[in-house]
Formats: C-alpha cells, sequence, structure tokens
C-alpha cells in the first residue's frame, strides 16, 4: 500500500511540473497564419496599385494630357492627381478622365496651373 501512494505523489509531482511546461511551449508557437484584416488591406494595396496604372494608362491615352508632369496615387479607391497642367480646360479634363476608370471612387484635386 505504501508503494501505491508513493507512486502516486510522485506521478502528481510529474504532472505537476509538466504542465506548465507544456502550457509555457504551447505559448512560444509561431503564428504564420494571416488575420482577414491583413488579407484585405493587402487586396486593397494590389487594387489600387492596378487602378493606378489604369488611371495612368488613360491618362497617357489621351493625346492633349499624355506629355503632362502629373503623378497618380491611390488609396482604398480614392485617386489623387498631383502635377502642373499649362490650362484649366486640361484640369478638367484630366479630372473627367480619372473618373471615367472602373474603380475610382472619388479623385482628390492636387493639380495646379504652371506659372506662364
Amino acid at each position: 500500500m505504501r508503494n501505491a501512494s508513493y507512486l502516486t505523489s510522485r506521478l502528481l509531482i510529474v504532472a505537476a511540473l509538466a504542465f506548465p511546461a507544456v502550457v509555457l511551449m504551447n505559448g512560444c508557437k509561431s503564428a504564420t497564419t494571416t488575420t482577414p484584416s491583413q488579407n484585405a488591406q493587402g487586396a486593397n494595396a494590389t487594387d489600387d496599385a492596378a487602378l493606378a496604372v489604369r488611371v495612368k494608362q488613360s491618362l497617357a491615352a489621351d493625346p492633349e494630357l499624355k506629355s503632362l508632369p502629373m503623378s497618380v496615387a491611390t488609396y482604398k479607391g480614392v485617386v489623387q492627381l498631383s502635377g502642373y497642367v499649362d490650362s484649366e480646360g486640361q484640369m478638367q479634363k484630366a479630372l473627367a478622365v480619372t473618373r471615367g476608370v472602373p474603380g475610382v471612387l472619388s479623385v482628390s484635386n492636387d493639380l495646379h496651373l504652371r506659372p506662364h
């Protein structure tokens, strides 16, 4: 009977020492999965880059706008045009061409008239 209680107490001691070790090691696992918000951010970045390319292509396809020094930046479907144009008409045309690109939610105008 003494051996049974001795064995039981030893087993409890080993279990008591092993449990914290298992819990601590489990907390050290690295997680390589991505959360839905990370996937959405990556998708937004890809969508924004593709949108910027489509806007640049549309602007370059217009003979009146293709030689103008304009920059295109996108963030979540909002396109920012910046740079210089020669006339108010060119500015309005650049804004209209940009608004006509599929996927553009809105356009932020940071275009300026070139000083003469």
